[in-house]
């Protein structure tokens, strides 16, 4: 399982930067000043990339501590939790 965990810690890492390039692609592709439609309009495309980037960057975070093994061992009950 905790092999599992850390293929999939550098597929977080590696889909957060995918994401970005993806979506700025995606914004100068369909930003024309010409355009009608809402997809066009370069303020929809900035609210987008405003609130996806932040997510890529938690899904590379999230890969990072999964590639480290911070989750190789989770806390199975309260017991277990340290907050010292």
């Amino acid at each position: 399982m905790n092999a599992i965990k850390r293929i999939l810690g550098v597929l977080w890492l590696l889909l957060g930067p995918v994401v970005i390039y993806f979506l700025i692609a995606g914004a100068i592709e369909n930003i024309d000043p010409a355009g009608t439609k809402d997809i066009n309009n370069p303020i929809v495309w900035v609210i987008i990339i405003f609130i996806f980037v932040p997510i890529s960057v938690g899904l590379m975070i999230f890969g990072w501590y999964a590639l480290k093994g911070e989750y190789d061992r989770l806390p199975t009950d309260s017991e277990d939790l340290n907050f010292e």
